[in-house]
């Protein structure tokens, strides 16, 4: 997928979780474990999203491109950017997974 093709998709799926209620914190948070998409605000939690598009199925949906390896990432980005707050608050990793012209929201996607 290209940058803009990306960018495209996560501008979807934030307006779409901004109609949700919920709140952007931060987009793209780098470190050296990797990147979260989305930071969030979902009434008191905090909220990690990351954003899935595939155009084709012929690899999977979207959804199943989030295996073990990108939720350990997706958690150890998490846990550097709490670093940053002095008092966390509870948090959720969530993803919206783009197939075609279909978005789903999918809540809770790492349990630990």
């Amino acid at each position: 997928m290209t940058v803009a093709l990306g960018k495209q998709a996560e501008d979807r799926a934030l307006a779409y979780l901004q109609r949700q209620g919920l709140h952007l914190i931060e987009r793209n948070y780098r470190c050296r474990f990797g990147e979260i998409d989305l930071v969030m605000r979902h009434a008191t939690l905090l909220v990690f999203v990351e954003v899935r598009q595939r155009s084709r199925a012929s690899h999977g949906d979207a959804a199943a491109s989030v295996g073990p390896a990108k939720q350990q990432r997706l958690w150890r980005t998490a846990e550097h950017y709490l670093l940053r707050i002095i008092r966390p608050p509870a948090c959720r990793f969530d993803l919206v997974a783009i197939d075609g012209n279909s978005l789903r929201w999918i809540q809770d996607i790492i349990s630990r």
